[in-house]
């Protein structure tokens, strides 16, 4: 592998007006209210940074629900895969899965227990039209060569700005390299409130687990990582186990590994592999499949989302689910396959079935979207790949210990189709005025009298990560670099300086003093 140097800055450009669409969960036609901004570039460390504040991307447009006025919350949901259990009815779908694998056999019915559905559902269609807009308004290629032009290495200039910190002297970056920031992932709050009774034993009573049984069970996870056949890029995940594995006691629940990874017959009717490939930049393996990816997404949209045939073009796909802003960064303490974006593609008997989408950034995956081929509904593909990212998630914290979480996307009580992912346990939801963690359980009794909720209970408690500093934001600027303090002075518009600071609240501190906000 080649030697890894630290990436660029983030470049973004904010878009100041909250943008209004149909809700994709409650279909107001303009209740759906969000922030905006086009993200250029940007390094995993700064978008992971970011979802922890409650943005997500879609392409290379990143956006935040206005929670208190937003039709539906949309609360951003994390997933312990380190103490995760499945659930019976996620046991249902695995042993479906292998049943199929090897005689064949379809079971009748569907799964009810949960949708078999993507983790972003219907709710993209605002994000489709928004992103036709900005690919008219946005001149990428110009932005980044400007960017390019001016920005390469300067390491006396970083050690002089580290010495001279706070200076009004105006930066000229001929390139300014930032290594990742180290911050640790926010932190979980506990907050004493006993859930309702009768709200349902499942979501307010997550599993207990024994040490003993997780030191047996991260074992088996190093052992399978040790033994595991094929690299990251093209990687196949074999439909089944590594042989050294030792097998679960009759007395102890079976693992998420042993469960997925269960021996098969040696005349299995079918063969399942998962690749993970680079999807930004595209790797030699995401273009040979590149058609045969689209064509399967392209029956997904017409068949599940009743697109009409025109609708799921190639450069809508392309923008939707190829394009990404991440950076692809490789370093030495990171997992095997890096940072960035990738699909997950799901082969079976040699051709695709299904795509999962998702980034791998410093401290979890996060899961993007799924498609699958209409044709293998039967197999709760939405249900057997959120298990498979789980368990991917596990084998990335045996190379890098940090990479510990798994993010779904959004939970929406106020949709109950999308209350399903509430039952991947145990899981976190992030406050949207503080921005720490909350245990679900002791989120849903507020959620089930009030859509919009501040999860910290603590009255006194505020956004530590808010901009405290508004001089040290960070902008662009005729192919410079600059402090917002230097740039101000020269700016002929006093009422801009709303919308920068209306941006710096919303990307926190470390964000922008890390990243460049694009002012023409």
């Amino acid at each position: 592998m080649a030697s890894w140097s630290a990436p660029s800055p983030s470049l973004v450009e904010y878009f100041e007006d909250q943008t209004s669409f149909q809700c994709g969960y409650c279909k107001n036609n303009f209740g759906s209210r969000s922030h905006g901004m086009w993200a250029h570039s940007m390094t995993v460390q700064d978008y992971q940074d970011l979802i922890d504040r409650g943005w997500r991307r879609s392409g290379k447009y990143v956006y935040k629900p206005v929670m208190n006025q937003t039709c539906c919350p949309q609360y951003t949901i994390r997933c312990h895969p380190l103490q995760f259990q499945p659930s019976k009815s996620h046991k249902k779908v695995l042993k479906k899965m292998l049943k199929f694998l090897a005689k064949g056999e379809i079971s009748k019915g569907s799964c009810e227990d949960e949708p078999m559905d993507s983790t972003m559902e219907d709710a993209v269609d605002g994000d489709f039209a928004l992103i036709n807009k900005l690919d008219i308004k946005c001149d990428l290629k110009t932005l980044s060569s400007d960017l390019k032009g001016s920005i390469e290495v300067e390491e006396k200039e970083k050690e002089k700005s580290l010495k001279k910190e706070g200076s009004k002297e105006l930066i000229h970056p001929q390139a300014i390299e930032e290594k990742l920031g180290s911050g640790e992932p926010s932190h979980s709050i506990k907050v004493h409130i006993g859930p309702k009774p009768g709200k349902g034993a499942d979501l307010s009573k997550p599993p207990c687990r024994k040490a003993k049984e997780m030191r047996k069970e991260r074992k088996r996870l190093k052992l399978m990582q040790q033994n595991s056949a094929g690299s990251f890029e093209g990687f196949q995940a074999r439909g089944q186990p590594v042989s050294v594995l030792p097998k679960a006691k009759s007395n102890q629940p079976k693992s998420l590994e042993d469960l997925i990874f269960e021996s098969l017959p040696e005349n299995a009717l079918h063969k399942l592999e998962v690749r993970v490939v680079r999807s930004s930049p595209p790797s030699p393996q995401f273009k040979a499949t590149f058609q045969e990816s689209y064509q399967v997404y392209k029956r997904y949209q017409m068949i599940i989302h009743k697109d009409p045939p025109d609708k799921p073009t190639v450069s809508q796909f392309t923008r939707f689910l190829c394009s990404s802003p991440l950076e692809a960064e490789h370093p030495a303490n990171g997992p095997e396959c890096g940072y960035g974006s990738f699909h997950q593609q799901y082969w079976l008997d040699g051709k695709i079935i299904a795509v999962g989408v998702i980034d791998i950034l410093p401290y979890c995956v996060s899961s993007v979207y799924l498609y699958y081929d209409p044709d293998y509904s039967f197999l709760s593909l939405g249900v057997y790949s959120a298990l498979r990212e789980i368990a991917f998630t596990r084998q990335l914290h045996e190379k890098t210990s940090q990479l510990s979480y798994y993010y779904m996307g959004f939970y929406i009580h106020s949709c109950p189709k999308m209350r399903y992912k509430g039952q991947y346990r145990p899981s976190d939801l992030l406050c949207p005025e503080t921005y720490v963690w909350v245990p679900i359980e002791q989120c849903l009794p507020s959620l089930d009298n009030s859509k919009y909720c501040r999860f910290n209970q603590d009255p006194q408690a505020e956004d530590e990560g808010r901009s405290k500093e508004l001089d040290r934001l960070r902008v662009f600027h005729r192919r410079s670099a600059m402090p917002y303090g230097v740039y101000k002075n020269h700016q002929e518009d006093p009422s801009e300086e709303a919308a920068v600071l209306e941006y710096a609240n919303l990307v926190g501190q470390k964000c922008s003093e890390r990243m460049l906000l694009f002012r023409h």
